[in-house]
């Protein structure tokens, strides 16, 4: 057995080894890279070993090389193109840290100010609302859930939702008339 892989071996050098070069500067041209050109050379010399047998001896070896190789880029581009994007977490970390600081410090102030502002009539005016449009305005405007989430939640089709975020918006906006004019909010 060790004479056949030898001999499957010296073959393969003889015909496949003196592309070698060529077949690295294909492989540059595809990728722009040299660390990928050399894997995608080292990826297509494994594949021609595998292969080996089915290469008929003085044939164009260079052509199956390099159609071995394009192979092998196109087929490690789609996979690479189905792959969803990584990202190191590591890299990440420190800036979402940092913006997730500034954001909650920002929110919190933003929500103690419009607590005391109009909690109180914000309040009424939201539980005059029918319960319907009530739930649907806290949690599309209040807790900032989106229409399918909401529409998840409640069971009910996204265009119902819309529909009561709408009409509810108008209720509010009816109900808070007086205090937004009273407060100088409006141009009336």
């Amino acid at each position: 057995m060790s004479n056949t892989i030898s001999k499957k071996q010296e073959a393969f050098n003889d015909e496949i080894i003196p592309h070698l070069d060529s077949l690295y500067n294909f492989a540059l041209r595809l990728t722009t890279d040299h660390s990928d050109a050399e894997d995608l050379v080292q990826d297509t010399i494994v594949k021609a070993f595998r292969f080996f047998e089915s290469y008929e001896k003085g044939t164009n070896a260079k052509a199956w090389l390099f159609r071995i190789l394009k192979n092998s880029f196109i087929n490690n581009y789609r996979k690479s193109q189905k792959k969803p994007q990584s990202v190191d977490y590591d890299e990440v970390s420190s800036y979402y840290e940092s913006v997730r600081a500034e954001r909650t410090d920002t929110s919190d102030l933003e929500n103690i100010i419009f607590r005391n502002l109009m909690d109180d009539n914000f309040t009424r005016a939201l539980s005059k609302l029918p319960e319907d449009f009530r739930t649907v305005v806290l949690l599309c405007d209040v807790d900032g859930f989106t229409y399918e989430e909401i529409s998840n939640m409640l069971d009910v089709p996204i265009g119902t939702i819309r529909s009561r975020l709408h009409r509810g918006r108008n209720l509010l906006k009816t109900e808070l008339y007086e205090y937004a004019k009273k407060r100088g909010f409006t141009d009336d």
